[in-house]
């Protein structure tokens, strides 16, 4: 009788057995040593633990603070800011595009005002945020500063992280707005500014989390999140930027499937690789090639067939993150294959990371896992299939030619194609989808967003525009455009009108007609 063969996600075969004899590599690695494959900290979770995130955000600012204060009181350690569509690709709310998205699957923010709402009562010195936003990044930021500027708050003790990252929006994920040129040199404007004004900010999170979600395996997903890293920092090097800087303000945001090891692989893999990278691109501080990441558990592992299961999946995941090195955590909640989280599901989901945390013992040893021959080979293997695509993408020059030809985005669809091929041939079991099914399925209450978000938002801005100086307004939007056309950092001037009451969509606007716009 054969055997079946094994194979991870990504198509790696797994053996029966793992010996000593299956390692090729001899040197013994210390964890907080070059190339960080066994983590950037010596004592890891021993010194300080992982930062607890949870990401929320939906219908009003109001109602997206009163999330924020209930999760602070129930123990994160750090602040994530979803943001609804519109945001996120610069429309306000009184636009024709964004009726039926206001608030929906984030948070509406317009101007200034929307931003002091979202915060009201928290000083912004006292804790770090994630904000999950690219196109409008810069906006955002600038919004979050404002507000700091208005708490009187030390800018240079300002920690936090916008994602940022536009490379994976033209692969992956879609809310892009400008053409990839425009956009990178955004990117670039905010490092060169940050540098000087928001030092311990970081500038850019350079995601593989959205890559995995539109269906690429593990071995694509550190692959196209390297080459875009590659891409960015290459790009900042152009502008005369000092890697040794502005490489230790880079992050990263990986996901975290169910393939318990391969993950744990992938993420000592993906440490390896980036050190060497950043060697390659001439960084000579070791801290500008330590890759330090954010996970989040894998949302389109979900399923909304028997959603409680999906508490045991988040276990897992939370576990590969740990056990593979993070710095930072969101764990989903059980109902968001249905809907946005709920108080008591999104409680679960954090108490799921403080119970790993402070009751599991996986966080009392550095790389608990090192030494296994199956974790070690894993991670030889995972590292070398990626070094292999990467060498596709560098032979097409680089990330961005390579999504402009379409190469990384037939590769994510294919993978996708093929996954859920196994899950319909039932080569690849899903609990509770098509196998261990229930005859009735348990009903779940949502959380349920008010339609008429829309019409508060638009009154809202109707007020501000009425009673701000329309021309100091209309000003600093003259001179953002003007900076924009003569290549000067925007930055600054982006600043000054958000100050001024300029709404996101009048800055988006402002440079469409400079950029023009992504088709």
């Amino acid at each position: 009788m054969l055997k079946t063969k094994k194979t991870t996600d990504s198509g790696i075969e797994i053996q029966e057995v793992y010996t000593p004899s299956m390692l090729h590599k001899s040197d013994i690695e210390l964890p907080g040593k070059w190339p960080f494959t066994r983590g950037v900290q010596p004592d890891m979770y021993r010194g300080k633990l992982w930062t607890m995130r949870q990401y929320a955000g939906f219908s009003t600012a109001e109602e997206s603070n009163k999330r924020y204060h209930y999760l602070l009181s129930q123990g994160v350690s750090g602040l994530s800011v979803a943001f609804d569509l519109p945001t996120q690709i610069g429309y306000d709310s009184d636009h024709v595009l964004a009726e039926g998205e206001v608030g929906k699957v984030g948070v509406s923010i317009n101007s200034i005002e929307d931003m002091q709402r979202l915060f009201k009562d928290i000083r912004l010195e006292d804790i770090s945020t994630s904000m999950t936003i690219n196109s409008t990044g810069f906006i955002l930021l600038s919004f979050y500063v404002a507000l700091a500027k208005q708490q009187s708050a030390n800018l240079k003790m300002l920690s936090g992280t916008i994602q940022n990252d536009i490379l994976k929006e033209y692969a992956a994920r879609g809310t892009y707005i400008y053409p990839p040129k425009p956009s990178m040199r955004i990117i670039t404007d905010i490092f060169e500014w940050c540098t000087n004004e928001l030092p311990k900010w970081n500038t850019i999170s350079i995601s593989g989390y959205h890559i995995r979600e539109a269906g690429s395996t593990a071995v694509q997903e550190i692959a196209f999140t390297l080459s875009n890293g590659k891409a960015y920092v290459k790009a900042a090097l152009e502008k005369g930027l000092d890697i040794n800087v502005f490489g230790k303000r880079l992050s990263f945001f990986f996901n975290a499937h169910n393939n318990l090891f391969e993950e744990v692989a992938k993420f000592r893999a993906a440490r390896r690789m980036w050190a060497k990278m950043m060697k390659e691109l001439g960084a000579t501080d070791e801290k500008a090639m330590m890759l330090r990441f954010h996970t989040q558990t894998g949302g389109s592992t979900l399923t909304a067939q028997q959603p409680l299961n999906n508490v045991s999946r988040v276990t897992i995941q939370t576990l590969a993150a740990v056990l593979g090195g993070t710095q930072s955590l969101h764990t989903n909640s059980f109902d968001e294959a249905l809907s946005l989280p709920t108080e008591d599901s999104a409680r679960i989901a954090l108490r799921t990371q403080q119970i790993v945390a402070y009751e599991s013992g996986v966080t009392d040893t550095v790389d608990p896992l090192a030494g296994s021959y199956f974790v070690e080979s894993l991670t030889n293997e995972v590292e070398q299939e990626a070094w292999n695509l990467i060498a596709k993408i560098d032979a097409m020059g680089g990330s961005v030619n390579a999504i402009e030809q379409g190469f990384i985005q037939d590769e994510i669809a294919r993978s996708a194609y093929k996954y859920q091929r196994q899950i319909e041939q039932n080569e690849k079991i899903i609990v509770g989808v098509n196998k261990f099914v229930a005859d009735k399925e348990e009903k779940v209450p949502g959380l349920k967003i008010d339609d008429n978000i829309r019409s508060v938002q638009i009154e809202r801005l109707q007020k501000l525009k009425a009673e701000r100086n329309t021309e100091t307004a209309e000003k600093a939007l003259l001179n953002l455009s003007i900076a924009a056309k003569e290549n000067t950092n925007i930055m600054p001037h982006v600043l000054y009108a958000v100050e001024n009451n300029c709404t996101l969509g009048e800055v988006a606007d402002t440079l469409r007609n400079v950029f023009g716009e992504f088709k």
